[in-house]
C-alpha cells in the first residue's frame, strides 16, 4: 500500500495566495474607468464655472460676483478633480505593471506611460490647489481682492485641463501595443489617435485643449483593459 504521507502535494493546492495562470486583477482598470468619468466631470464643471466669461471678461468685480454664486459647482469641481488625480495614480501603476508583463525586457515604454499619467495627477492636484482659498471666500466678496478672484477663475479654467501627460501615456501605450504586442491592438490604435491628439494639443500654445481629449482616452482605454483585455 502506498504511503499517502509521501505523496507530493500540488504546488497550487490549499494556497489561496496563488492565482491560476492567465488571470490578472482588473481593479486597477476599473479604477481608471472611475478616474476617466471624474476627469470628464472635472472639465465640465470647470467650464460651468466660466460659462459667463464673455459677459465678465476684463471686469474683475464682475468675475468675482459671478463665481460667488457658483459654490455648488466649485465643490463639484474640487471633488471630481482631486479624486481623479488620486485614482489616476492607481491606474498608472496598473498600466505599467500590465505593459511590463509583455513589453521587451528593459523597455522604457511602460515607465513613460506610467509617468505620463503622473503628470495628469500633478496637474489635477495643482488645478484644485487654490480651491481652499477661494471656495468659500468668494461667498463674501469683501474678503476677496477682485484681481485675485479673476486670477483664480483663469487658474481653474487652465491648469486642470493640462492633460498632455495622457497624450504621452497614450502614445507610449500605442507603440507598446502595436510594435511589441504588449496590449490589445485596438487599445494601441486608440492610444495613438486620442493620445496623439492630446499630445499635439499640449505641445501647442492652446495646451489646455488636451483636457477635451485626455479624459476620453483614459475612459476608453480603462474600459478596454477592464472588459476587452483577455490576457
Amino acid at each position: 500500500m502506498q504511503d499517502s504521507s509521501l505523496t507530493a502535494p500540488s504546488p497550487l493546492a490549499g494556497d489561496p495566495t496563488r492565482r491560476a495562470r492567465g488571470t490578472t486583477p482588473r481593479a486597477w482598470a476599473w479604477t481608471g474607468v472611475v478616474a476617466g468619468v471624474l476627469g470628464l466631470v472635472s472639465i465640465q464643471s470647470s467650464m460651468a464655472l466660466g460659462v459667463n466669461w464673455e459677459e465678465t471678461a476684463g471686469d474683475a468685480d464682475a468675475i468675482v460676483a459671478d463665481l460667488a454664486g457658483r459654490t455648488g459647482t466649485q465643490i463639484l469641481f474640487h471633488t471630481a478633480t482631486i479624486a481623479c488625480a488620486l485614482l489616476v495614480l492607481v491606474f498608472a501603476a496598473g498600466l505599467k505593471r500590465r505593459l511590463d508583463a509583455q513589453a521587451p525586457a528593459g523597455s522604457l515604454l511602460p515607465t513613460v506611460a506610467g509617468w505620463g499619467l503622473v503628470l495628469v495627477s500633478v496637474a489635477g492636484l495643482l488645478g484644485s490647489g487654490l480651491d481652499t482659498q477661494f471656495l468659500f471666500g468668494l461667498g463674501d466678496t469683501a474678503l476677496i481682492v477682485p484681481e485675485s478672484g479673476a486670477f483664480y477663475s483663469d487658474w481653474v479654467a487652465t491648469i486642470p485641463w493640462l492633460w498632455v501627460g495622457a497624450g504621452v501615456a497614450g502614445v507610449a501605450l500605442g507603440v507598446a501595443a502595436l510594435r511589441h504586442a504588449a496590449a490589445p491592438r485596438w487599445i494601441g490604435v486608440v492610444g495613438l489617435v486620442l493620445g496623439g491628439i492630446a499630445l499635439l494639443a499640449g505641445l501647442s500654445p492652446l495646451q489646455y485643449m488636451a483636457g477635451f481629449v485626455g479624459p476620453i482616452w483614459l475612459l476608453v482605454t480603462a474600459f478596454g483593459f477592464a472588459l476587452g483585455d483577455r490576457r
